[in-house]
């Protein structure tokens, strides 16, 4: 084992642009609105959240994700329930 392989055996590092599965569970923070769909950001990665009208910008959702485009890293979720109400 190099040097480098034992320095990082047990890192991971996290993706710009993490990619999800459908029906994938994600907990995440609403922010901003494009027209009647809120909008989640993970890293770079957008997703339009349906049934969310009424959840302010920066308030904390659960959402289930129902389509995802790797390629460019966008997709829609549906609103399961909101854990945090910051408006």
């Amino acid at each position: 084992m190099s040097f480098l392989d034992f320095l990082f055996a047990e890192e991971t590092f996290r993706a710009a642009k993490p990619a999800f599965e459908v029906g994938e569970t994600v907990t995440a923070f609403v922010t901003g609105r494009e027209g009647d769909a809120a909008l989640v950001r993970v890293g770079d990665t957008i997703l339009e959240l349906s049934g969310a009208e009424n959840v302010p910008v920066e308030g904390r959702v659960r959402l289930e994700i129902e389509e995802f485009d790797a390629a460019s890293s966008r997709g829609r979720g549906r609103l399961l329930e909101v854990l945090d109400d910051r408006g």
